[in-house]
């Protein structure tokens, strides 16, 4: 399976769509960044693939720093402006619980894409897209069968390239290279 032929893209969040809150947790939508050229990669997966999920932890939740409402504020804003500019997000996936409960639900672990199958039985993981910045992402999708997208973004210092089958400096690098495949090959 090649990666044009993948039909569900699964997508970590800090990192990846929004810059990442060193040493901390974005608590607000003041916080939160768009990454330059996510909204404009998520127009470019709105007609490359069938469905668009967001797999994210976050344990400021599982710490008291953030509440579940304050999350849902988050992530509603940004889909908002995604969607504003021609992208879409199907579903939004997360985990509040801390790294030491060792939760299923918590990435490497995969039940949350466990979860998103339950919700969408269509989706088949052998035609499904990892895209995240960190190991942990990584071996998620490789649990899975899925593809995996390894976005570099100089803040993951283990990095293992047997579970990588592709590799770029951003989102919008990825969704340019997506849709060129598509169309032209």
């Amino acid at each position: 399976m090649k990666l044009k032929d993948c039909k569900y893209l699964f997508l970590d969040r800090d990192g990846v769509i929004n810059v990442r809150k060193m040493g901390g947790y974005i608590l607000s939508y003041d916080e939160f960044h768009f990454i330059e050229g996510v909204k404009e990669a998520f127009k470019i997966f709105n007609t490359c693939f069938d469905k668009i999920f967001i797999i994210t932890n976050q344990q400021g939740i599982g710490k008291g720093l953030m509440s579940e409402e304050d999350f849902s504020i988050v992530s509603k804003k940004m889909i908002e402006e995604i969607e504003s500019n021609g992208g879409r997000i199907d579903k939004i996936y997360h985990c509040p619980a801390l790294k030491e409960e060792k939760s299923k639900m918590r990435k490497p672990e995969i039940g949350m894409g466990l979860k998103a199958k339950e919700d969408y039985n269509e989706i088949d993981f052998n035609k499904s897209i990892m895209v995240g910045d960190s190991m942990s992402d990584m071996l998620f999708g490789k649990g899975l069968l899925m593809k995996n997208v390894f976005i570099n973004n100089h803040t993951e210092t283990n990095i293992d390239n047997k579970i990588i089958d592709k590799e770029f400096n951003s989102l919008i690098e990825f969704a340019k290279y997506i849709e060129n495949e598509k169309k032209y090959n």
